[in-house]
């Protein structure tokens, strides 16, 4: 029966020959990173990190809280709809197996950091080691599937999207006043070593066979409601918080220019998101918010303080809302990030948007069938 199995899975995995990964030429799609695109792995961990209770998930066709970090869907879901797929599962999800594995799979975890002593308030989350670890398991886990050779052909012709960088700064080097951190490095110092620890990763990512990595900077970090609950009495950003990130994007763009420039072609696409969210801050009104400083979800000022819980504070129309939660977007907000990611500027992304890289990688497949 077993053998039956295997063969009765395998036979229309063959005939899909170079359709590979998906039903309908949908290409995998993998997702690394922290709370901005965790879609739910960290539900199967006891953390504090988490998003599984209501109200989270409140405008899911479902209204169910499916530990994304948003009212609705987040950047990789969205994305997922422009690659024309379903979204992919967390990787602890226990649906993730057979012909569900084709689609990709999601390895983030709220919490973490380019670090891995970032995020350890939150106990039990998936450091980035690990979710690299998951990501060499995942691929022996398919290619007992569909063989090593189209597992191969299936990661090297995947989507990847990397966020991290956050955390390292609101969830360590600033996390209390003189954090062990700050005490070792001046700012420019730590972020020449996160710089460098980044780079190990995305080195990793690329022996692992990815090919195509979307790499989010870090956003705009002092003005989150949280950081505003903190440190401002007008609603403006925290202007150390916005100095990191300003010094750090930079310096990060150059080092994917670089890594660019060793493999000879453009594998790592890095995407300004202070740069998308300082529209909305700076004028919310023009894209159709009422405020980019109020989170929808919360309670103190700014409804920045603590978590996102049923006795907190919440507002009627999501959609008029930049900041679901103290730290994470509204569905809609996610979705003007995305279009940005597909149709953006080099202001907005590096070397090319989305669309372009979608067009240029569905060509060279078109050439080699």
């Amino acid at each position: 029966m077993a053998s039956s199995w295997l063969v009765l899975v395998l036979l229309p995995l063959l005939c899909l020959g170079t359709t590979l990964p998906g039903s309908d030429a949908a290409r995998a799609f993998f997702v690394f990173g922290d709370s901005l695109v965790d879609n739910g792995n960290n539900n199967y961990l006891l953390t504090a990190a988490r998003a599984d209770s209501p109200p989270y998930g409140i405008d899911t066709p479902d209204h169910r809280a499916t530990g994304r970090f948003s009212n609705g869907k987040n950047v990789p879901d969205i994305i997922s709809e422009h690659l024309g797929a379903e979204p992919v599962l967390p990787y602890l999800s226990p649906e993730l197996d057979g012909d569900k594995m084709l689609v990709g799979a999601n390895f983030a975890s709220a919490g973490v950091g380019i670090l891995n002593d970032t995020g350890i308030q939150f106990a039990n989350i998936i450091h980035i080691s690990k979710q690299l670890l998951y990501f060499q398991q995942y691929q022996k886990r398919l290619s007992s599937l569909i063989g090593p050779e189209q597992t191969a052909r299936l990661v090297s012709g995947s989507l990847v999207l990397i966020t991290l960088g956050g955390n390292d700064f609101v969830n360590n080097y600033y996390l209390v006043p003189y954090s062990a951190r700050s005490r070792e490095f001046s700012l420019p110092d730590y972020i020449n070593y996160i710089l460098s620890e980044y780079r190990q990763i995305l080195t990793k990512l690329y022996d692992l066979g990815a090919r195509r990595v979307l790499v989010q900077g870090v956003g705009p970090i002092g003005c989150v409601p949280a950081e505003l609950a903190l440190h401002s009495l007008d609603g403006s950003c925290d202007r150390e918080l916005q100095r990191a990130a300003e010094m750090y994007n930079p310096r990060l763009m150059a080092l994917l220019a670089d890594l660019n420039a060793g493999y000879g072609s453009d594998v790592f696409v890095g995407v300004n998101t202070q740069r998308i969210h300082n529209d909305f801050i700076d004028d919310p009104k023009a894209y159709g918010f009422e405020t980019a400083t109020q989170a929808c979800c919360g309670q103190g000022r700014f409804n920045g303080m603590g978590l996102c819980t049923m006795v907190s504070s919440l507002c009627a129309d999501r959609d008029a809302f930049v900041f679901w939660d103290a730290f994470h977007p509204t569905e809609r907000a996610n979705r003007l990030i995305v279009q940005q990611f597909m149709s953006g500027s080099v202001d907005y992304i590096a070397p090319m948007n989305l669309s372009t890289v979608l067009a240029i990688d569905l060509q060279k497949e078109q050439l080699r069938t």
